[in-house]
């Protein structure tokens, strides 16, 4: 059985919904990311997009491209964030309190030279990206 998760902008205009896995978890700690998300790290869970629908409210689904990589998506009744669309990398992020059923297992984090928050977790810190996402690749110390 595939697996499908919902979840809701903050005021429950909008809902996606994600079907089958994520193609990766994990955290980023780029200064956009913090910034956007208003908090120290940002939890990412990464989705082909054609296993993510906006399921209510396309209308209220509003748009900001600071870079070509990434189209960050929010509702325009409430200001909640929903998603991003990382065209380059021909996947989206769909917030990981975005959609509360899912279980998330974060495999990494990226954007680890940016941090405000060190975590000290085991799990792999890249300094940018991995290579095959267009990174260094270039590994970085807990």
């Amino acid at each position: 059985m595939t697996q499908q998760h919902s979840g809701t902008c903050f005021c429950g205009a909008v809902e996606v919904q994600v079907t089958g896995e994520p193609e990766g978890m994990g955290y980023c700690h780029c200064a956009s990311c913090r910034s956007w998300s208003a908090g120290p790290v940002n939890a990412f869970t990464l989705w082909k997009p054609e296993n993510v629908k906006v399921t209510r409210g396309a209308g209220q689904v509003g748009h900001f491209q600071k870079t070509p990589m990434s189209d960050r998506q929010f509702c325009t009744a409430c200001g909640g964030h929903v998603m991003t669309h990382h065209p380059p990398l021909g996947l989206t992020d769909v917030y990981a309190a975005t959609i509360p059923t899912l279980d998330f297992k974060p495999g990494v984090h990226v954007n680890y030279a940016e941090t405000a928050l060190p975590m000290k977790d085991g799990l792999p810190k890249f300094k940018d990206f991995p290579s095959e996402f267009g990174g260094s690749g270039e590994m970085v110390p807990e």
